[in-house]
């Protein structure tokens, strides 16, 4: 902006940075272009910055307005909070019921529960994520490719991470095939089996050694892993049982149901969790519909 910026307001999501990473200090650049005001909604949490950028802004005679808006812009940015915060990515757990509670059917692999309006955003929820993950029992049953398939958006699709405690995914799979586009990761134990990962390694499958707690891979030290490979959000679309174990954990931090108006009916698989029963800490911050289906969610205070 130039000179246009001296005396001006300048509006910022985050506090401006103090520290001098791959550019200089924001809050430097802000003293320098003479603004005369600062209005923020988000104080940083990085320990390099902390309520130092404020402090240099003031320093310099600039008036600093702080917290405005501050759980909009901190469900905006929840997955860079948390990241700084608990060092692990912000989880959202996605599940789409039927109307009878359902999420699949036994033995049936894919069952379609939702209409096109609602897939596409889950697409869209893909597009906006930095990783997609599910168990092997999932991949197994469904063989999903776990992509974005919007048109002009295909690009923006995801990692895919895999929770494969003894290394079954098949070299056949479609998320093996996809794997020169889409990186892949696999969650295994140390012991697993070294040929299968060879394998797949040859194939261009990336492995995350993992911690095991209770004989299941321990969610906790793997998602410190996602964190440091710089993922900040990971949309966990498991089956029943990932979403128990993460939700057992408390590592929950966002919980979107999408709901269908058919029923699956007997032999359907129960759903880990309702609009009836969300755990307690969250709090409910949307509903809305995508053509004949249901939309809610929920979300746990950073």
């Amino acid at each position: 902006a130039g000179e246009l910026a001296r005396g001006a307001t300048a509006y910022v999501t985050l506090e401006p940075c103090a520290h001098h990473g791959r550019t200089p200090p924001c809050a430097s650049a802000l003293v320098n272009a003479g603004v005369a005001r600062v209005v923020g909604a988000v104080s940083d949490p990085d320990p390099r910055v902390s309520g130092q950028g404020y402090a240099i802004l003031r320093a310099a005679g600039i008036e600093v307005v702080e917290r405005v808006l501050a759980a909009e812009a901190a469900e905006q940015m929840a997955g860079y909070l948390i990241r700084s915060l608990k060092k692990r990515p912000e989880v959202i757990l996605k599940l789409a019921l039927s109307s009878d509670g359902k999420i699949g059917m036994e033995g049936e692999g894919q069952v379609s529960i939702t209409g096109d309006i609602a897939r596409r955003e889950v697409y869209l929820m893909r597009a906006e994520a930095d990783g997609i993950l599910i168990g092997i029992g999932t991949a197994l049953e469904d063989d999903p490719a776990l992509t974005v398939r919007l048109p002009g958006l295909e690009n923006r699709s995801p990692a895919r991470i895999v929770l494969d405690r003894q290394i079954r995914l098949p070299e056949t799979s479609k998320l093996v095939a996809g794997v020169n586009r889409v990186p892949l990761y696999v969650a295994a134990c140390a012991e697993a089996d070294p040929y299968r990962r060879a394998a797949l390694e040859r194939a261009g499958v990336r492995f995350i050694g993992t911690e095991t707690y209770e004989g299941d891979i321990a969610l906790p030290e793997l998602l410190e892993d996602l964190a440091a490979l710089g993922m900040a959000s990971v949309l966990v679309e498991g089956g029943a049982k990932v979403a128990k174990a993460f939700l057992a954990e408390g590592l929950v931090d966002r919980i979107v149901l999408f709901q269908g108006q058919e029923p699956i009916g007997k032999g359907g698989i129960a759903s880990p969790i309702d609009a009836d029963h969300i755990p307690a800490g969250f709090r409910k911050l949307r509903d809305m519909r995508f053509g004949e289906d249901s939309y809610a969610e929920w979300i746990r205070d950073i």
